[in-house]
């Protein structure tokens, strides 16, 4: 893969992440697209760390994800299965509120570190395509990506 055919891929696939936002699927393909494109640099440049902490983030994402869908149903399916019950319902109480809000900080809590991960990782293999190509936004743009990661905490907890 050239230089200029990873610049184009890197290019599509950071437009598609963006409009992700509003279309979920097209999101997935920006995201590949940029990891063929970091591979192609990482020929170009013959550092292999450049895909593979690329490839580690995409994991740890795709982890993040995952656990997400996984501890959400699990917890709405327990809480639905538990209230199926031969008695008559009873309307729900502090304790069981509590425990709904804490399995819920739980979950956000085990998605937020996959993501912080996938962040760390995206940065490094971002700081080795500044130093192997001279260009500094490459590191400036990892370290956004942390920081806008590490941001979205501060975010949760004005909410709650």
């Amino acid at each position: 893969m050239t230089l200029e055919s990873s610049k184009t891929l890197g290019g599509v696939g950071a437009i598609l992440v963006a409009v992700g936002n509003f279309v979920p699927f097209l999101g997935l393909i920006g995201i590949i697209l940029v990891l063929i494109a970091l591979k192609g640099l990482a020929e170009v440049y013959n550092e292999r760390g450049i895909f593979q902490n690329a490839l580690y983030a995409f994991i740890f994402g795709l982890i993040g994800i995952a656990a997400a869908i996984v501890l959400f149903l699990s917890m709405f399916a327990t809480g639905f299965f538990m209230g199926m019950t031969p008695t008559p319902p009873t309307p729900p109480t502090e304790t069981s509120l509590l425990g709904f809000i804490v399995s819920i900080i739980g979950v956000l809590i085990v998605v937020f570190i996959f993501f912080v991960l996938e962040a760390v990782f995206y940065r490094k293999s971002f700081t080795l395509v500044a130093e192997k190509s001279g260009e500094k936004m490459f590191n400036t743009a990892g370290t956004l990506l942390l920081i806008g990661v590490i941001l979205v905490i501060i975010f949760i907890g004005a909410i709650i």
